[in-house]
């Protein structure tokens, strides 16, 4: 029963990771990099929309103009690793964890030196005041639903595609005239953008925001992404169905979450049981190249020639 109880707000939280999650695609599948920033960006659209929730009136408009406000923060942090890896030339993987380490100073300053933010009793009950109510729910399936659709038809432009040509072959894109530096950054503009707003449905979510939200976030949105591709990846091929696979597996990430919980496993070990689930599904096509297909090739290899002497 309280495993069922807490059935819906598992399934909201994980709507609201898992545009945080379509984030990580953008930048894990699409740009085939992996960006670190997202624990920090994470927590940036939490502190910005926190702060400006309590020095406003905590109407409709003001939550609007908070979001808003997130998304550009996240904006700005993914061009902060973007040129810090093209003008640089350090590899994306340290200029996410360079912006990581920035962000965290500006979150606590946002933050005006405080850990964490309170906006319980400044939010109006307008959009997601509690995420465990049906109607919430519904909300947020809209909101990714909406996400989904401008993603695809973004990617679908010439700019969306080149962007997508750019992770899928860079040196072919380079020959091809495309400007694969300005695609990188405006991708990982694009990726810490979502990941910021996901960060401030979440401050609205548990009611305040924390420093320490975005730590383990990359791994969250690997876990989703991960899981969704290995369920899906036999019978998704569009690409918008492909970004909502990611969403449903943050959504089953957080039921699962909630189920260990439920059976009583310390909280704290999550983080390690989301990385080990990573590990394996990312390190399982790897190990099929190299160890099953070689022996199922030998297998097959030694079949057709025992029935070739059978003929003979």
């Amino acid at each position: 029963m309280p495993f069922i109880n807490a059935l819906p707000g598992a399934i909201a939280q994980g709507l609201v990771w898992a545009i945080m999650a379509i984030g990580v695609y953008i930048t894990f599948r699409i740009l085939d990099i992996a960006d670190l920033t997202v624990d920090g960006s994470f927590a940036t659209g939490g502190a910005v929309l926190g702060i400006y929730v309590v020095n406003s009136d905590g109407s409709a408009g003001s939550i609007a103009v908070g979001m808003l406000l997130a998304l550009l923060a996240g904006l700005v942090a993914g061009l902060v690793t973007g040129l810090i890896h093209t003008k640089l030339g350090i590899p994306p993987i340290l200029a996410g964890i360079l912006t990581q380490l920035i962000l965290w100073s500006v979150n606590l300053t946002i933050m005006g030196g405080r850990a964490n933010v309170s906006v319980n009793g400044n939010l109006y009950p307008v959009f997601i005041r509690i995420l465990n109510s049906g109607d919430s729910i519904w909300k947020l399936v809209i909101v990714v639903g909406l996400i989904i659709a401008l993603l695809y038809l973004f990617f679908g432009t010439e700019l969306g595609s080149s962007i997508r040509a750019t992770g899928n072959n860079l040196k072919m894109s380079r020959a091809q005239g495309i400007n694969v530096n300005l695609n990188k950054v405006i991708g990982l503009m694009l990726s810490n953008g979502l990941v910021a707003v996901s960060g401030a449905l979440l401050t609205q979510y548990q009611g305040f925001a924390d420093i320490n939200m975005g730590r383990g976030a990359i791994v969250i949105g690997l876990a989703a992404v991960v899981i969704g591709e290995a369920i899906f990846s036999k019978i998704v091929k569009n690409f918008a169905l492909r970004l909502m696979a990611v969403s449903i597996g943050a959504v089953i990430y957080y039921i699962v979450y909630q189920f260990v919980i439920s059976l009583g496993i310390n909280t704290n070990l999550m983080k390690m049981l989301s990385a080990v689930v990573v590990a394996i599904f990312l390190g399982v096509p790897y190990l099929k190249k190299t160890h099953l297909d070689p022996i199922l090739k030998a297998r097959k290899e030694k079949k057709d020639a025992s029935g070739g002497e059978d003929n003979a």
